[in-house]
Formats: C-alpha cells, sequence, structure tokens
C-alpha cells in the first residue's frame, strides 16, 4: 500500500466512524432512548448530509487515481458490480424492515450511478470533473419541477418534494460531490510529486482497517445496532415490569385496599400491560389513570 492510498484509507475510516455515532444517535431515537425528534433536527441532518458527502467525495477520488493511469475495465465494473449488489441488498432489508419508508436512492445507489456517470471525466482533464459537479448541485436548485413528481424520476432529485425514504441520496446535488472527488483525484495526480509522509501508527491504522472495510461495515453495523438496543430493551423489560407493579402497589395500598388484594391486582395489571406492550408511567396523571384502569379491570375480573 502506498503512503496516498493509506492517506485514502484513513480518510474513509474517519468517515466511517462519523457514520457509526450517526446511526447510533438515529437509532437511540428510534428506540426511545432520547427525544425521537432529534434525529430529524435540521443540525442532525446537516451531520448526515456532511457524512454522506465525505463518502461520495472519498469515492470519486478513489475512483480517479485507480485509474488515473490506465483505466482498468475490469476493476472498474467488479467494483461498480459489488457496490450495486450492496445497494440492492439494502433496499432488500429496509423493504422488509421499513416497507413505508424503504431505501430505493440511498448513497450505494447514488455511488453505482454516479460512477457510471462519472466514467468519462475519468478520460477527459480534471476541470470538466469540478464543471459537471457544480452543474448537479445547481440542478438541484434550479432544475425542480413537477414532471419529475411521478416516482420514476425520483432518482433524479428533482422532484417538487422529497419523497418518504430513510436514505435519499439522488443524483442531483450528491453525484456532484463524486464528480468534486474525481477532479480533486486527477488533480491530485498531477500535482503530487512525492508521497505523503504519514507516519502509520496505531490510530492510523485502525483508521486504515475500518476505512478498507467501509463497505462491510455499512451494511453490518446498523443490524447490529438494531440487535444491541433489542437486546438491552427484551433485559430491561423485567426491571420495567417490577418498577411497575411496585408503584401499582403502593398506589394501591395508599388508596386504603387490603394489601394482599393489591398485590394480586397489581401482578395481573403487569401481566396485562405487559401483554399490551406498554408499561403506563406512574409518575404521571396519565400513567395512573391508565395503571388504575388496568387495575380496577383485574380486580374484576
Amino acid at each position: 500500500m502506498t503512503a496516498r492510498l493509506l492517506w485514502l484509507d484513513v480518510a474513509r475510516g474517519l468517515a466511517v466512524l462519523a457514520m457509526f455515532a450517526y446511526h447510533f444517535g438515529w437509532d437511540l431515537g428510534h428506540f426511545g432512548h432520547i427525544d425521537p425528534d432529534i434525529p430529524y433536527t435540521q443540525a442532525y441532518k446537516a451531520f448526515g448530509h456532511a457524512i454522506a458527502a465525505s463518502f461520495l467525495f472519498i469515492a470519486g477520488v478513489s475512483l480517479a487515481l485507480a485509474h488515473g493511469a490506465v483505466f482498468g475495465a475490469r476493476a472498474y465494473w467488479r467494483r461498480l458490480a459489488l457496490v450495486l449488489g450492496a445497494a440492492l441488498l439494502v433496499s432488500g432489508a429496509t423493504y422488509v424492515a421499513f416497507p413505508a419508508s424503504f431505501v430505493f436512492f440511498g448513497i450505494l445507489h447514488c455511488i453505482a450511478a454516479a460512477s457510471l456517470l462519472a466514467l468519462p471525466f475519468l478520460f477527459w482533464p480534471w476541470p470538466a470533473a469540478f464543471v459537471a459537479g457544480f452543474a448537479l448541485i445547481a440542478a438541484s436548485f434550479f432544475a425542480r419541477a413537477s414532471c419529475f413528481d411521478a416516482p420514476v424520476f425520483w432518482w433524479t432529485g428533482l422532484s417538487t418534494f422529497e419523497p418518504l425514504t430513510n436514505d435519499y441520496r439522488p443524483l442531483a446535488p450528491w453525484a456532484g460531490a463524486l464528480l468534486f472527488g474525481v477532479g480533486a483525484g486527477k488533480l491530485a495526480c498531477l500535482r503530487l510529486t512525492a508521497p505523503m509522509d504519514l507516519r502509520a501508527g496505531a490510530v492510523t491504522r485502525g483508521l486504515a482497517f475500518l476505512g478498507r472495510r467501509s463497505l462491510a461495515l455499512y451494511l453490518l453495523h446498523q443490524p447490529v445496532f438494531f440487535a444491541g438496543f433489542t437486546a438491552v430493551a427484551m433485559l430491561a423489560a423485567p426491571t420495567q415490569a417490577s418498577r411497575f407493579e411496585e408503584a401499582c402497589r403502593g398506589q394501591c395500598v395508599a388508596s386504603g385496599a387490603d394489601a394482599r388484594r393489591c398485590a394480586t391486582a397489581c401482578d395481573c395489571a403487569a401481566r396485562e400491560a405487559a401483554r399490551q406492550d406498554a408499561l403506563p408511567d406512574a409518575t404521571t396523571d396519565e400513567g395512573r389513570a391508565r395503571l388504575e384502569r388496568i387495575a380496577r379491570a383485574c380486580v374484576i375480573k
């Protein structure tokens, strides 16, 4: 591995770490551990956009450096097929998990399509890639029209609204970031005459390791996160049920009812609430009222 490729892997590894942080925060909101609106704030969205732009830019740089001197058709088409296959896998998996908002044109789809779009720019002078990149970004602001609102055109990014999907990276403007990377990579090939002095310490090697496996990590990290959060929820459920039952007994006894009868009713209420998959919060008026309704129904039984 040359120093320049090591540098590129390190940059990609940093993007991978940022992606982990972004999706971990999104999952915290999805599973109710933080305010679920936080991942949808403008600041959080900007964080995600920056990560996506960095991946696309690095993909463009890699494309230009890999085919700077001689175009390797076999390597190019093999990489494209790999990315496209991974994109289809993401679409299938998200359709199963989130059928109403599955990923039909996310970042992997964009990398695959933009790589095809970038093919002629690998042979043209570097300014052409920058001009095309600016044109795509400008199109996302000035070329939107209702004729692109049909689902068959959503991949362009020129519709008058944003479709409902968990990851949307259409060609305009996102392919522009990849074309900027192609231009920067071709410019680097012309300007960079000496290898970069980058000491491969432990941190550098670790980041490069992540960078070299970015596609696999992209595919695997969310299933691992989801499995972890699900396991935590399953382990926490008995504790939540115990707290619910304890609060129920305290409220029941405080109302003057017999302690034994309260224990029976609250045990029934805890099981009923767990069956409904919604343990009420006894610290709120609404939660106490719901707890009382469940407990009263158990007593009637």
